[in-house]
């Protein structure tokens, strides 16, 4: 009911930095061991993976193993974008439902999306099943990704508890928060890549109600609208602390209001600003004005443009009286202007607003245990030290991660 898992980027793939992280992403896939789940696609009926049309695919007969195959039919479409389109799927020999995400290729390139996927591997993260390619009747090639399905994601719980005008259990705040830092550790730290797209509709959730989408600029990180093309995983970071000030408020954290179109008619934004100039004032009206050190850290290109003087709104103002301080805080050091300064994924699993999940006795509302947590790889916790390791791991979890030597 509370495991979390994050989807790719629905803008195409989780893209890498592009400061080092690409490099590190070609080492790290070359180290691993790509699992091998190359298809041959034959359509059955109607022309290729589309509603109501059944897809038959083969897999194995490599290395000696016998050929499988596998049925699809196209039941809905759950998601569509400038990247494709995302279907509910149901496999014909077996009933189980899948999400099947079809992308148009292009043959002269290799799909990094699909290269990044085969390597990952961590409970947080959504799984990889196997893919395909298919053909239209005007011979256009796709891509077809099959992934577990999960109905469910945090936009829609967010909307099912506002509908009830009810808040969030901070339980379910907490196990959210956490794991998806877990799982965009994994992905920074062990795979190299950042996400790009973290947003609550790219947060699949199992066993919540439903609802529908919401626009992935109230998630963007400052240091892209100021269009540094050096950026680093401190982005995904950006997007999970508006995730994270989501779900204590019900809603986006930096929204903006009426006032902002006016105030971007009133300031003479500079060219390469003037399309991003009202988030760039939602920011600032919770965040007060950059100074001259932030921009900086987030451009050094634009150091010279003067901004409109405003102070900060102070945290504690925003969310309401009885909201723990250790989320407040925890809030404030995510959504920091310069990115240096803002916690790293692994960083934010030992911060205190996170200590309730640790205690043996924890339970959720309706009185079940909690998911697990605590079942790290050695690749999760590489090059971490002993101090930051006996915060992260409970006296009771210790078992789990055997091999830390704790």
């Amino acid at each position: 009911m509370t495991s979390v898992g994050l989807v790719d980027s629905s803008s195409g793939f989780p893209e890498t930095s592009t400061s080092g992280a690409t490099d590190r992403l070609t080492d790290d896939i070359s180290e691993m061991s790509i699992r091998d789940k190359e298809v041959e696609a034959v359509v059955v009926s109607g022309n290729s993976m589309d509603i109501g049309h059944t897809i038959v695919t083969t897999v194995g007969g490599r290395n000696g193993q016998p050929k499988q195959t596998i049925s699809y039919i196209a039941e809905r479409a759950v998601g569509r974008g400038s990247f494709g389109v995302v279907f509910q799927a149901k496999c014909l020999e077996t009933g189980e439902r899948v999400a099947v995400k079809k992308v148009l290729q292009d043959a002269r390139y290799k799909n990094r999306e699909l290269q990044t996927m085969q390597v990952l591997d961590h409970p947080n993260v959504a799984c990889l099943k196997h893919y395909f390619c298919s053909t239209t009747a005007k011979e256009e090639l796709y891509l077809n990704l099959v992934l577990e399905y999960v109905p469910e994601t945090v936009h829609r719980v967010i909307r099912h508890y506002n509908k009830m005008s009810q808040r969030m259990p901070l339980i379910y705040v907490k196990l959210y928060m956490y794991q998806i830092c877990r799982a965009l550790a994994y992905i920074h730290n062990c795979v190299g890549v950042c996400h790009r797209d973290i947003k609550p509709q790219n947060i699949l959730v199992k066993g919540e109600p439903n609802i529908s989408y919401i626009c992935s600029r109230y998630y963007r990180a400052p240091e892209l609208i100021f269009g540094a093309t050096e950026y680093t995983t401190a982005i995904d970071v950006w997007s999970a602390g508006c995730v994270l000030a989501e779900l204590l408020l019900g809603q986006p954290v930096f929204p903006g209001d009426s006032g902002v179109d006016q105030l971007v008619e009133i300031i003479k934004f500079p060219p390469f600003l003037l399309a991003h100039a009202g988030d760039l004032l939602y920011f600032i009206q919770v965040l007060g004005t950059p100074t001259r050190e932030e921009i900086k850290h987030m451009n050094p290109n634009y150091t010279e443009f003067k901004f409109p003087q405003i102070k900060a709104h102070p945290w504690h103002k925003i969310f309401h009286k009885r909201m723990p301080s250790e989320a407040v805080d925890l809030v404030s050091r995510l959504l920091q202007y310069s990115p240096h300064l803002r916690c790293s994924a692994l960083e934010v699993l030992i911060h205190p607003f996170f200590d309730e999940l640790r205690d043996p006795n924890a339970r959720l509302p309706n009185g079940r245990t909690l998911p697990p947590l605590f079942n790290f790889k050695p690749r999760e916790l590489k090059g971490a030290s002993m101090e930051f390791l006996v915060k992260l791991v409970p006296q009771h979890a210790k078992k789990q991660c055997a091999f830390l030597g704790l």
